[in-house]
């Protein structure tokens, strides 16, 4: 395990053609020239071409590196984040640190080199409202360092030991496909729901934010001598989901189903019939809350906009199912005529569904592709029940995300009960201890 803090590479834009920003503060970049000030890279011949004020060529070349000459500042110019999501939206953000571009053969790639609690104080500051209360901020400090460090261990892993991860699987019967952090490439995290929302300091980032920093400084979830990777959704539904039904197929022990309540009770959901039961009730849970109070002091702006995290429903005709499903999947399955659920995790998230057409049967997986298919941008959870009724689907579902790991809502309304944060987490990390490594 690691004992200093480590620097990390997020990926802030990926594939644009041209970006523009600003230095705000001097930066040192090939032959140890200064520059600071507006700035735009452009691909030209397969390079970056970097230009400063008036148009002066600056320098060329497939990578450029921003070192700040002291404490670093810069501005990237519409940033897009919330990517395929009902939120998604653009804006320009402000980061710390250096500043790397990359010519691809798509575009260039911006990458923000920062330390892990800076990285993390942004984080929290992006995933939470300012005003969110102390001990939700240091719970969710704890999860997003020990995820964060945990890939980093972990990729150091994988790459000694030359073992791609799996995340497809296809037949002429099926195709199962998850998506994690093992898709990029280039740096180790990026700056988007895909792995964490980082915003860097476009946001203020509160005192309370930076307080649960440096309470929770080096402070990790560890189990048999191992970083957790330590997974969070917005809202699980009532019950969390292990990670193996959304991810690889290993288990983890501390990444199991755990009722998100103050009872230890917990009943797994083996039939369909249990599913439908279990989605259209409105079990008591602590993610299952409608305080306006609540919500506003967790939530960024942007989440406040989405209220039937809880319980939901979507409804399609039959061609307009029809055709995003086409869209999205890229299959002609000519007319669906029925969606059916052929295996679900515990916490009632369909992990394999089989959809008909007129033209082509096929099993979809895992959670993600299938919530994918499903929406113009991605269906609030997998976990929902389907009522087939004449020309129309109605889809009646549960929870906010993957579900796997810490719910943001549910541990809110813990700590907001007067949970302290080493019981909010080891509420939804059974099995975890935490440990201070640095």
């Amino acid at each position: 395990m690691i004992s200093s803090e480590p620097v990390i590479k997020v990926g802030v834009i990926e594939r644009y053609p041209t970006i523009t920003g600003m230095l705000r503060t001097k930066f040192k970049i090939a032959n140890d020239v200064i520059i600071s000030g507006e700035f735009h890279a452009m691909m030209k011949n397969g390079e970056i071409v970097l230009y400063g004020g008036k148009e002066i060529e600056l320098l060329r070349g497939m990578q450029i590196i921003f070192t700040p000459v002291g404490e670093g500042e810069f501005t990237l110019h519409d940033v897009i984040f919330g990517i395929n999501f009902h939120w998604e939206r653009k804006e320009h953000q402000t980061f710390q640190g250096a500043l790397r571009l990359i010519a691809r053969e798509e575009g260039i790639t911006a990458i923000n080199e920062v330390s892990v609690e800076q990285y993390l104080a942004s984080v929290i500051s992006s995933e939470m409202s300012a005003s969110a209360p102390m001990e939700l901020l240091k719970a969710h400090a704890i999860t997003s360092r020990s995820w964060l460090v945990a890939m980093l261990e972990m990729k150091k892993k994988f790459s000694t030991l030359g073992i791609p991860s799996q995340r497809t699987r296809r037949s002429e019967e099926e195709l199962v496909r998850y998506y994690d952090r093992e898709d990029h490439e280039i740096f180790d995290v990026c700056a988007d729901d895909h792995c964490q929302r980082y915003q860097g300091i476009t946001k203020d980032i509160s005192n309370a934010a930076q307080e649960a920093i440096r309470q929770t400084r080096g402070t990790f979830l560890v189990h048999n001598n191992e970083i957790c990777d330590a997974r969070f959704s917005k809202s699980c539904g009532g019950i969390s989901e292990p990670f193996h039904t959304t991810w690889s197929e290993t288990p983890f022990d501390y990444l199991q189903p755990v009722p998100c309540s103050a009872t230890h009770a917990y009943a797994p959901l083996q039939t369909e019939q249990e599913a439908k039961q279990w989605i259209l009730s409105s079990p008591e849970a602590f993610c299952n809350t409608t305080d306006g109070n609540i919500l506003r002091q967790i939530l960024p702006s942007f989440d406040q906009e989405t209220t039937d995290f809880f319980r939901w429903s979507v409804t399609y005709s039959t061609k307009e199912l029809s055709e995003l499903i086409a869209k999205k999947s890229g299959i002609d399955f000519g007319t669906v005529q029925r969606l059916i659920p052929v295996q679900r995790g515990p916490s009632g998230r369909i992990t394999r569904l089989k959809i008909e057409g007129t033209k082509k049967t096929l099993i979809v997986g895992k959670e993600l592709e299938i919530r994918r298919w499903l929406s113009p941008s991605h269906l609030y959870s997998s976990a929902f029940d389907i009522q087939h009724e004449k020309d129309r689907f109605i889809l009646r579902g549960g929870g906010w995300g993957h579900g796997v790991g810490l719910c943001q809502i549910g541990a809110a309304v813990m700590a907001v009960k007067g949970y302290a944060s080493e019981e909010i987490v080891k509420h939804y990390f059974r099995n975890a201890e935490l440990q201070k490594l640095y």
